[in-house]
Formats: C-alpha cells, structure tokens, sequence
C-alpha cells in the first residue's frame, strides 16, 4: 500500500487547518504519547522504552498492506490510526480494511480531528479496493462507541481477544 502524495496528504480543513500525513519513525514518541494518554493506554503502554516501538513502526512501514498516519496541526502531531488492508476468502474474496489504535490528543478531542482521520482511512480504504471497514473498541469506550456510530459504523459483531503470554 504504498501512498502516492495525493493519497497520503489531505488539503487543509479550512477549519481546523489539520493535515493527515503517512507516519515517520520521528514521530513515535509523539505517537506513543497519545496511546499512553488515557486510562487503558496508561496500563498498557511504556513510553521509557521506545525500542519496541520503532521496531513495530519499522515492520508497519515495511508492510505494503499497512499505513500509519498522523494528524497534523500547525506543524504538532495532533492525532494518529493505523489502516490495515486484509485479505480474506469470505465476502467473494474482499478486502477488508481494519482500523487500529485511532488517538486523539486529550486538548483536541471533539474538535474533528479524529473524524477527520477516520475519513480519511475510509476514502484509502475505498481507493485499495475494500469492501469494507471494521475496527475493534474497548467496550469501556462508550464515547468513542458513539463517535463511530455518528460516522455510519454499526454495532454488527462480538469482538473478542485473548492474550498470548
């Protein structure tokens, strides 16, 4: 999936003026902040270690089927989501698109910047030919629950993990 600078880089919202760019091992620090910035990702996340992080970051960017972006504002990381396009055999062999860790900075949540990245995930995800999107949420975010309602997602699924130790 490797993006062409059209694809990677939205105009300015004449609003918000945020810009969605393809991610850059620079920015993993900042990105891992926002991961850490609530209270699932505080016991989730370590940001004293960055190592696992940017070899994470390195393999995602090595992915052809993956793209990690970031929302800029004024030149401040502000936002970030990881698209993954997957292949299946289900749905006549559809590609299905996956979004991953969608983080807002605390200061800009409800500000559009998160609709923003979703949307734009979705016209990548029509662009790679998916037939559909699908994401997995904690069932405490009962905020953000609603916030993909609002952008046309349904509640159509179980979502279940297991952790492998």
């Amino acid at each position: 999936m490797t993006p062409s600078p059209e694809q990677t880089e939205q105009p300015r919202d004449p609003a918000g003026g945020v810009v969605v760019r393809e991610a850059a091992l620079e920015d993993v620090p900042t990105i891992v902040a926002l991961l850490v910035d609530d209270p699932l990702g505080q016991s989730r996340e370590d940001p004293a270690d960055l190592a696992p992080y940017d070899a994470a970051f390195v393999r995602i960017a090595g992915d052809p089927g993956e793209v990690l972006v970031v929302a800029e504002l004024d030149g401040q990381v502000v936002g970030t989501l990881q698209l993954s396009v997957l292949p299946s055999l289900s749905r006549r062999g559809a590609l299905r698109g996956q979004l991953e860790g969608v983080r807002v900075a605390a200061d800009m949540r409800g500000a559009g910047v998160g609709e923003q990245l979703v949307r734009w995930a979705l016209e990548r995800a029509r662009a790679e030919g998916c037939k559909l999107v699908q994401l997995t949420s904690d069932s405490s975010r009962t905020g953000a629950h609603r916030f993909y309602e609002r952008l046309g997602f349904t509640v159509s699924h179980v979502g279940m993990t297991l952790a492998l130790r």
